[in-house]
């Protein structure tokens, strides 16, 4: 009797993990044909540019693009964790946010995105040469830190728009 117990638990305990087994490793495989996300932060460019001002504001467009061979994502809401430096020196000027923080948009291959620095002028402000951000997924944000590269002038009073389509 025991010996039929001992059995069944080993029939029962392979059973189950060659099933967990294989579920699992179809879970954490990709797909036949399924690319890296473009929103990793190592699988997409990001350029800082001068865009047109406003009245009393200098403005910045951060374009994301991502090259062929990752998989299109969703992104929302302006970065977090906006960091700007200079020649590898933190520059001291905390960016936050405005616009729609809701809105989703498609990021990938041929579905390049921006989001705007807007800068206040007449206040001291300071040379930057790179940002680093978090981008944002409609559930919550995307770990690791992207980075963009490009010349800027950043002060207090520094926000960062909302992700949009487009470069």
């Amino acid at each position: 009797m025991m010996r039929t117990h001992r059995m069944i638990a080993v029939t029962l305990a392979a059973a189950v993990l060659s099933g967990g087994v294989a579920a699992g490793a179809a879970q954490a495989a990709p797909a036949a044909g399924s690319a890296p996300s473009a929103c990793r932060p190592a699988n997409h460019l990001a350029k800082i540019t001068p865009a047109p001002a406003s009245a009393g504001h200098t403005h910045y467009r951060v374009t994301l693009t991502a090259p062929r061979g990752y998989e299109s994502c969703r992104l929302a809401g302006s970065p977090t964790d906006v960091r700007f430096t200079e020649h590898g020196r933190r520059v001291p000027v905390t960016a936050g946010r405005y616009g729609d923080q809701r809105t989703v948009v498609t990021f990938g291959p041929g579905h390049p995105v921006h989001f705007d620095i807007q800068v206040p002028n007449g206040r001291r402000a300071k040379a930057a040469n790179e940002a680093s951000f978090t981008l944002r997924a409609p559930g919550g944000v995307i770990p690791g830190t992207s980075v963009a590269e490009g010349r800027l002038k950043v002060a207090p009073g520094t926000v960062v728009g909302p992700v949009r389509r487009g470069a």
